[in-house]
């Protein structure tokens, strides 16, 4: 009986940390309509949130069974690994949200997760490479990818319509920014969400609640889209206003050239399994759209600050989700 209570409120606390996850993510999904003026914050939250829950319904779950097979061994995975490795990330997520700081609730969580095993086993507990070296290699990759696609998809559309006005461009694309908008928002929840589908799932099949295969139920998928719908609609504003206001300045056709850069990396990697950070993939597609101007559109110091709490994310959650481990383990 206490264990299926422990397992009840660690499935709990994984769905908080989902929460967060769309609150600080809520960035990535409605940051350029919003600095483009295109919707009201409100009004692109809810719109977003709905793509969101979406969206790992559509495309499978092969995020969340790397998650849960390709980071640690599951036999060295106990209740209080997945415990420390949920609240060491939560508590960097929260707190990053709360300084209005675009991390990776992704990167977050894996090496929360990553921190709470090796101080449960030592570095045994990890699988690597790996799908942690897809992992680790999609820090540097993702952001770099989607500023190229940004750049190139933005100064192929310059040249498309270099004989309209902006003001019939800004037309067009205040309507098409609607479509590029809700795809990335489904790309958003279906990477994103995943990666507590992964670790509930694997708490589940550790427990020995999935039988002898390892699987993701369809409960785990709803209640996951669920919570992420729950904290995209929220949002974070100060993440927004980070993202999508300070980095560089929006006109549609530039939210739109992001926002289907992103889409395109995230549906790609989604369909291959690869854990990536939507955070940054969508800050590499607006510096990539920005850069089409002049590079001095992009505002490299927030860029840096940016960069600097990507390269930090991992071992600073790593740090949390061992101390967390030991905290928790105490009660065991």
């Amino acid at each position: 009986m206490l264990e299926l209570l422990l397992i009840a409120f660690i499935i709990a606390v994984a769905l908080a940390f989902d929460v967060g996850n769309g609150m600080n993510d809520a960035a990535n999904s409605i940051s350029t309509v919003v600095a483009t003026g295109v919707l009201t914050l409100r009004q692109a939250a809810l719109m977003a949130a709905a793509f969101n829950f979406i969206g790992p319904f559509v495309f499978g779950v092969s995020v969340a069974t790397t998650i849960a097979k390709g980071i640690v061994v599951q036999e060295l995975v106990s209740e209080f690994v997945i415990l420390g490795g949920l609240v060491g990330a939560i508590l960097w997520v929260y707190l990053a949200t709360y300084w209005g700081v675009p991390v990776s609730a992704s990167h977050s969580l894996i090496g929360g997760l990553l921190g709470s095993a090796i101080m449960a086993s030592g570095l045994k507990a990890v699988i690597f490479p790996g799908r942690l070296l897809d992992t680790l290699l999609f820090i540097f990759l993702a952001p770099l990818i989607g500023l190229l696609l940004g750049f190139f998809i933005q100064a192929g559309l310059l040249w498309v319509f270099r004989r309209q006005s902006p003001s019939r461009i800004n037309r067009y694309f205040r309507r098409l920014q609607l479509l590029s908008v809700a795809a990335y928002s489904m790309g958003h929840g279906t990477n994103d969400a995943q990666k507590v589908m992964g670790i509930i799932s694997l708490l589940l099949f550790s427990a020995g609640m999935l039988g002898p295969q390892f699987y993701v139920p369809a409960w785990v998928i709803f209640a996951s889209a669920t919570a992420i719908c729950v904290g995209t609609f929220i949002g974070g504003y100060r993440v927004v206003h980070t993202l999508g206001i300070r980095t560089t300045k929006l006109r549609p056709i530039n939210g739109f050239c992001a926002e289907t850069a992103g889409a395109s990396l995230l549906f790609a990697t989604s369909h291959f399994g690869i854990p990536v950070s939507t955070t940054h993939t969508i800050t590499g597609s607006i510096m990539g759209v920005g850069v089409t101007r002049r590079v001095s559109a992009v505002r490299w110091t927030i860029a840096r600050r940016i960069f600097y709490s990507w390269i930090l994310t991992i071992p600073i959650a790593m740090a949390a989700g061992g101390l967390a481990y030991l905290a928790v383990s105490a009660f065991g």
